[in-house]
């Protein structure tokens, strides 16, 4: 459940539909789309009022019955070039969502939610959380970056013409004054369905779509978003929880560990960030210098071992363990290439849809291309470990304070994240952690891992390559076939022409050649 669902059951839905993705099964009573909708959401808890549902598509080919259905029980129908579906469904539901503030529920019927709208969509739902619906008439093959409370195959949520769920057609009827005919090419709006075929069928109408231009693809509003915001009140004081991937955002050869914290908060002050800070950092313990790993200790640094391939997963486990201990609103911030690993980047697009997060990145180096993450803020990470030099006094307040009589560390608490699960104890001291670290338990877990991760990407690549001969391997067979045939008619030419040339013993040995060759073909005569 996410954080928003219960003020949402009883809040408004606005639904948008593209008829050409998913139509009206052939037979079905157009005016049964609404209730089926309505009895869908009722089963789900959900209570608010539909307060729009609009159709779009080429309305041209939409018969004038099904229009009459459609409108009867307050479905607006919108008529777009097919081309421009997509862009046009999209740029309504940015209009909507600045004129509509949550709580509310969002709901978008179509194949079509991916690729440009799906990335866009995910950034606004990262500032503004709506609850969010989705059906389509073909599940899609990939997992998609938007957070929903609830999904439907197309046919199954309209059910059939047997199942009355029409509960008060009189009620349908009072919202049909409030609908609208739209022809989105012409802005023209109408209520009757016989003036709005005539409109599509007029002159007028035929010249404005061929001189005006087609708009294929989504306008992404928050591609021009900044990077950097200021504080929100609601987040301005809320905890700050950082989780740092230390193989892609190393501590720079020369740079003093202790100043890791002190950048990190003064970064986080100049944008009005005053909250308290938790700092996690994963990475392999047995190959980071002591002096690194004391110098971050005594500035309570939390150290976590890891290897390589777990630190993701091990990174999202401890970040979904540290949202539910910490309430909302809280500030999140990811130092790591996330970009690069989309089993994580994705999950945590998803994760702050659903709770109000805050959420802040640095990256060893700038995407070749916009995150679908919508950050707060973010930066470089040298550019930030550089904010320190300037405010030294900082390092040194922050050390004096938290070091501790036991060589320099302070109570941060370390952890190896290879045994148990990654749900290991937490050692006292470096020293208890190396201890285990050196230990033979340890290294045959660290084994274990290393062999399953390999085994499973052996088993992966085993598989695609199954996948691969199912889809070409009788194609393959048909062309060998045939070309196994033109081979053999060229050798039976040759034969002719030559055969005047030959002696017994050679025909014998040309047929048992022929006879070795006849499995990639077939022999003509």
């Amino acid at each position: 459940m996410w954080w928003g669902e219960e003020a949402a059951k009883g809040a408004k839905i606005a639904v948008w539909w593209d008829m050409k993705e998913c139509p009206i099964p052939e037979g079905y009573d157009a005016g049964r789309i609404r209730p089926s909708l309505e009895a869908a959401f009722k089963e789900r808890g959900y209570s608010g009022p539909v307060s729009s549902i609009t159709a779009y598509g080429d309305q041209t080919q939409t018969p004038v019955h099904i229009l009459q259905g459609l409108l009867s029980t307050g479905v607006s129908v919108a008529h777009t070039r097919s081309e421009s579906t997509n862009y046009i469904l999209y740029r309504d539901i940015v209009e909507w969502r600045g004129q509509n503030p949550p709580p509310a529920t969002m709901m978008i019927i179509s194949n079509q939610v991916g690729g440009d709208l799906s990335w866009d969509l995910a950034r606004l739902q990262q500032r503004s959380q709506y609850n969010l619906f989705l059906a389509y008439s073909k599940a899609p093959c990939v997992l998609s970056v938007l957070s929903t409370s609830s999904r439907w195959l197309w046919e199954k949520l309209l059910g059939d013409n047997n199942n009355n769920r029409i509960e008060n057609r009189s009620v349908q009827y009072k919202l049909s004054a409030m609908i609208l005919c739209c022809c989105k090419s012409c802005n023209f709006n109408c209520q009757s369905p016989e003036k709005f075929r005539k409109h599509l069928s007029s002159y007028k109408h035929a010249r404005q779509e061929s001189v005006y231009p087609t708009y294929k693809e989504v306008n992404r509003v928050t591609e021009t978003w900044g990077r950097n915001y200021a504080a929100a009140p609601e987040y301005a004081t809320a905890k700050i929880l950082v989780w740092w991937n230390m193989f892609d955002c190393p501590i720079p050869e020369g740079y003093d560990a202790r100043r890791v914290r002190p950048s990190l908060e003064e970064a986080f002050k100049k944008l009005g960030y005053s909250g308290p800070v938790s700092i996690t950092a994963y990475g392999d313990l047995n190959h980071t210098p002591e002096h690194l790993l004391r110098g971050l200790s005594s500035t309570g640094v939390r150290l976590a071992h890891t290897i390589l391939d777990v630190t993701y997963k091990r990174m999202y486990s401890d970040l979904l363990d540290g949202q539910k201990s910490n309430p909302t609103p809280t500030n999140i911030m990811v130092i790591s290439d996330t970009d690069t690993h989309q089993a994580f980047s994705t999950p945590l697009v998803r994760l702050v849809q659903k709770q109000k997060h805050n959420l802040f990145l640095a990256y060893s180096s700038r995407p070749y291309k916009m995150f679908v993450l919508l950050p707060s803020a973010e930066w470089l990470w040298h550019s930030l470990l550089e904010v320190s030099e300037k405010r030294k006094h900082v390092l040194q307040k922050c050390t004096s304070e938290s070091e501790s009589d036991r060589g320099g560390e302070s109570s941060a608490m370390l952890y190896c994240k290879v045994c148990c699960g990654g749900q290991g104890p937490d050692y006292k001291s470096l020293d208890y952690l190396w201890t285990h670290l050196s230990s033979e338990e340890h290294a045959q877990e660290e084994y274990s891992i290393t062999a399953f991760v390999q085994l499973k990407m052996k088993n992966r690549n085993l598989s695609l390559l199954a996948q691969y001969d199912r889809e070409h391997r009788q194609q393959w067979r048909q062309a060998r076939k045939h070309s196994g045939r033109v081979f053999f008619f060229l050798i039976i030419i040759y034969v002719d022409l030559e055969l005047e040339n030959l002696n017994p013993a050679d025909v014998v040995a040309l047929d048992v050649e022929l006879k070795n060759l006849q499995p990639c073909g077939e022999i003509v005569t």
